[in-house]
């Protein structure tokens, strides 16, 4: 029996979730609905495709085979319906980006406004996480990352370079003991992300400048900045976060100053998915100038 391609989509989201209560609210119906749903398809390939564990619904090697096949029928559909949408003089839908939450709160939201305005019918989500984006489970339909991924199937491209230094309050710095060496910060209060957190090596900036205490420690780089700011002590910053921060000073700029790249990573699937391509050379052309224009501003 032919499976259709609603049954096709409630088994993928099963399989991505591994849960029918998580399935059905990204499917929007309810649980017993996508478990009666599952069934019928088990029932029309006379084959169980999930077994329930401890873990929730795991995928049986039918499951498995079937997963292979739907994946390849949703990247051709999401091809054809790209095309279609991308043939439009602007984007509509819906495009989920996934990214760290320095760049989520401090590029993406002006970069995402400027695109709205160009594409009024055009519904962007900024899923901000402090971990790796799962594209192949369609956590985002893209994700801005700071390493370049080296497995999986995916489409990857260099946005652009950031730099980062050393921050304090200068209320922070006239009541502490002067900073002239690095060898000096030991004797100050050092804000970072939880050391067993990290979840990219290019964010473990302390390691980079022998840097082996976090007195105060967050999986957000939001958080660590209002630490600094209130005066609690120092963080290496992003540059292009200073001019929402104008109190905060950089500090030992010509021992300290970092380097690291934003990508963009895309499901292989997509790459002739023309809304897509369009969407994605508007974001990172922004994000690209966005990053030039604020940290031109933390240097003036």
């Amino acid at each position: 029996m032919a499976t259709n391609w609603d049954d096709m989509r409630v088994f993928l989201a099963v399989a991505r979730e591994e849960s029918l209560s998580a399935a059905g609210r990204i499917l929007k119906i309810d649980p017993a609905t996508v478990g009666r749903r599952i069934a019928r398809l088990e029932a029309s390939l006379d084959a169980p495709l999930f077994t329930k564990s401890q873990q929730g619904y795991v995928l049986t090697s039918a499951g498995e085979r079937l997963l292979d096949h739907g994946l390849k029928a949703e990247e051709a559909m999401r091809s054809a319906t790209g095309a279609l949408a991308g043939s439009s003089k602007t984007l509509s839908g819906q495009i989920r980006i996934g990214a760290p939450d320095g760049s989520a709160n401090y590029l993406l939201p002006q970069v995402c406004a400027k695109i709205s305005d160009a594409n009024p019918d055009l519904d962007i989500q900024i899923l901000a996480l402090p971990r790796v984006i799962n594209l192949s489970r369609r956590e985002a339909d893209m994700a801005v990352t700071v390493s370049a991924p080296t497995a999986g199937r995916v489409l990857v491209q260099k946005i652009s370079d950031y730099r980062l230094h050393l921050v304090a309050t200068q209320d922070y710095l006239n009541s502490h003991d002067p900073i002239r060496t690095v060898a000096d910060l030991k004797g100050h209060r050092v804000i970072g992300y939880i050391p067993d957190m990290i979840f990219d090596r290019e964010l473990d900036y302390l390691v980079d400048i022998g840097v082996d205490r976090v007195a105060l420690a967050s999986n957000s780089v939001s958080v660590q900045l209002r630490q600094v700011v209130q005066g609690s002590g120092i963080c290496v910053a992003h540059d292009f976060t200073l001019p929402f921060h104008p109190n905060l000073k950089k500090i030992l700029t010509d021992q300290v100053s970092l380097t690291r790249s934003f990508h963009l990573v895309r499901h292989q699937g997509d790459q002739r998915n023309e809304r897509l391509n369009r969407f994605a050379q508007a974001l990172s052309l922004g994000i690209r100038e966005e990053v030039e224009r604020l940290e031109a501003q933390a240097s003036s």
